[in-house]
């Protein structure tokens, strides 16, 4: 029996409420699980009870805000109790009895406000809008304070009466409102809830103290705490966390020490704020377990549970940050949206089995942020339980996949689950298609992790044959005659016509990563796209001179959408690796020497010294076969690159898509 991780199964308590083990669902913003007056939808019911069931002992929802009066409504707020208190009961209380089944308890979140990082939205003090830093917040007047924090204690005393032991306050974290009066930088006030830490701290004592007289000490309460922001300026990180002139961690652990004995039950803890996004939402380019230094520190000087999140989905260093004591407890918010069963898998005895977050944030936070349809990249059924789940095929078919990149194999795998028969055609030596040149890099390696985890669920499902080096042609395809043929062949990159992009020094970014040949010290990249940036990233990374030349004035202007906190991430890390840029340029030719190209805006010209140039300038769909099948009795799809370009998300959520509706 494969008992590996012990102590992330051990229960807790946090305050009087026993919690049946180490895992915590963390907090997301995800609008398709609430309903239109703010009450848990079907599938927000759906949501969150297939976490408990996979395992999950503490479950956070995304935040509440009980504010209506004061803050502006935002689009995916969800504002109660006053829009619909008794739709919400109904629904909460529901979900409560759901989750009893499997021993789960849930900490709905209240948000006291989003300060500057929503338009409109109050700040204690005059500050620059996140998103338009030349716009100023309007500033809570003392009454407007004061209406707040009751707003906040009767939100809590109705989550009790709709049957929730505990609350957790949003947030000391991440720049929202109550992270503003915690802050020196972002509150300037002269009255009681200015000035000194005490004063800046008060809203956050009064908010405790008021829902522990109402709802009473048995009534857990939670804080999620920013123990560092990483801020350098006002839409300004610090990567290192040098110069910080936000919160430094000697004042967060005093914040901790604070918090306890303002009766918090429990510390959630992570780091960041919107200006250092990559800190607060991590791409996969930040290490696993970033925070526990910052934790360890706040676990010294306090007795209540530490909970840790972000990048916390590392099954051998959570357990072993728990065994040491370092931390309580992990939160995961990205890789529960991933994989529901994360907890069970480990309990079972399977965690190999956990379908990997990639850190991409590309469906969850990165889309919630541009008004996109949220989920998860990697689990197209996130978020979407009970609208969008599975069924067996009511007509079993024989469907025969021509290519065994992501989308071949989430399509096969998908398929398989409904009981299809299901041959997978891969005209390679493996599987994988992208997914392994992609993964190259450390920093990418959770692509590598998403591939494994493909095989070996491909390889539990008795009705997927799978077939290596197998290239087919139409003729093959029409021979074999399959109810349904899908054709995910994918994409080749796309030279641009640039004299000398045949020389022996010149190679695409696909066998680049591949490693067809050896790289020189001194890198030219030619493209700027987010492929572009990530390859001049890792090669910079390894100590090679890189230069990106791109015709655009800056890099990540064009090709796939970039989450914000990517952005703002691979930025700060090509300028960290010295990393040159040279926007607005045309490349003339490529010559043994280096790249010439010229100035848009005055023709003047300049040759860049380069042993290898990687040509990163997108990529064009594989020729497709899908017109030579039209006639042949047989029902033909295309998916993944070769339909559209795309990336993992679009081609595993066509994939899915398709393998749903056959």
């Amino acid at each position: 029996m494969n008992k590996a991780y012990p102590n992330l199964l051990r229960p807790m308590k946090i305050g009087s409420v026993e919690i049946k083990n180490r895992f915590a669902a963390g907090p997301l913003t995800l609008p398709s699980l609430y309903g239109p007056y703010g009450e848990f939808s079907l599938d927000g019911l759906a949501y969150f009870e297939a976490r408990a069931k996979g395992g999950f002992g503490l479950i956070f929802s995304g935040a509440l805000y009980p504010d209506a009066e004061i803050d502006p409504v935002h689009p995916y707020d969800s504002k109660w109790p006053m829009k619909a208190p008794k739709e919400f009961m109904r629904t909460a209380k529901e979900l409560n009895e759901r989750l009893s089944f499997y021993n789960a308890k849930m900490f709905p979140q209240i948000s006291m406000g989003r300060g500057r990082n929503t338009p409109g939205c109050f700040a204690p003090s005059p500050l620059p809008d996140f998103f338009s830093p030349e716009k100023l917040t309007p500033a809570l007047s003392r009454d407007q304070v004061k209406r707040k924090i009751e707003l906040v204690v009767n939100g809590a005393a109705f989550l009790q009466s709709c049957g929730f032991e505990g609350a957790e306050i949003h947030a000391m974290h991440w720049g929202y409102l109550l992270d503003e009066f915690a802050m020196t930088m972002t509150n300037q006030r002269e009255d009681e809830y200015g000035g000194s830490l005490e004063n800046r701290m008060r809203v956050a004592k009064e908010i405790a103290e008021g829902i522990k007289q109402v709802c009473g000490t048995s009534f857990a309460l939670s804080m999620r705490l920013g123990l560092k922001s990483y801020m350098k300026d006002f839409n300004k990180a610090t990567l290192t966390g040098e110069g910080e002139v936000g919160r430094s961690l000697e004042e967060g652990v005093r914040i901790a020490q604070m918090l306890e004995a303002y009766g918090y039950d429990c510390l959630s803890v992570d780091a960041g704020v919107y200006d250092s996004f990559y800190y607060a939402a991590p791409p996969s380019y930040m290490p696993k377990g970033h925070v526990l230094d910052l934790a360890a520190a706040a676990k010294k000087v306090v007795t209540i549970p530490i909970l840790c999140g972000s990048r916390m989905n590392g099954m051998g260093l959570a357990e072993n940050a728990v065994k040491d004591g370092i931390i309580d407890a992990i939160v995961l918010a990205r890789p529960s949206l991933a994989d529901s069963e994360l907890p069970k898998k480990v309990e079972v005895g399977c965690p190999e089995r956990i379908r990997p977050c990639i850190g991409c944030n590309q469906n969850c936070i990165g889309r919630l942020l541009v008004g996109g349809r949220v989920g998860c990249a990697v689990n197209p059924q996130g978020a979407r339980e009970h609208s969008f789940g599975l069924e067996p095929a009511l007509q079993k078919k024989k469907l025969l996949v021509v290519g065994g990149g992501v989308a071949g194999m989430e399509l096969s795998r998908t398929a398989a689950l409904r009981g299809h028969q299901v041959e997978l055609h891969e005209k390679s030596g493996h599987l994988g298609g992208r997914l392994l040149p992609a993964g190259v890099h450390d920093f990418k390696k959770e692509l590598l992790e998403l591939n494994d985890w493909y095989q070996q669920e491909l390889e539990r499902l008795p009705n997927v044959e799978i077939h290596l080096n197998s290239a087919l042609t139409a003729e093959d395809i029409a021979k074999r005659k399959p109810d349904v043929a899908v054709l995910a062949v994918g994409a080749q990159p796309n030279i641009p016509s640039i004299p000398g992009a045949d020389g022996p020094h010149v190679v695409d970014a696909v066998k680049a990563l591949e490693g067809v040949q050896p790289i020189g010290e001194r890198v030219v990249v030619i493209g700027g796209g987010f492929v572009a940036c990530e390859i001049a990233y890792g090669y910079a990374e390894e100590g090679k001179h890189v230069t990106i030349i791109v015709q655009e004035k800056d890099i990540l202007q064009t090709g796939a959408f970039v989450p914000l906190m990517n952005g703002q991430m691979l930025r700060d890390l090509l300028s960290y690796h010295r990393v040159t840029i040279l926007g607005e340029r045309k490349i003339l030719a490529i010559e043994k020497e280096g790249v010439v190209t010229s100035r848009i805006s005055d023709e003047s010209q300049m040759t860049t010294p380069a042993d290898t140039v990687i040509l990163s300038t997108g990529f064009k769909a594989d020729a497709a076969m899908a017109g030579v099948l039209y006639g042949s009795g047989i029902e033909v799809y295309e998916i993944g690159d070769g339909a559209k370009v795309g990336n993992v998300s679009s081609a595993v959520t066509a994939a899915y898509t398709l393998a749903r509706s056959l």
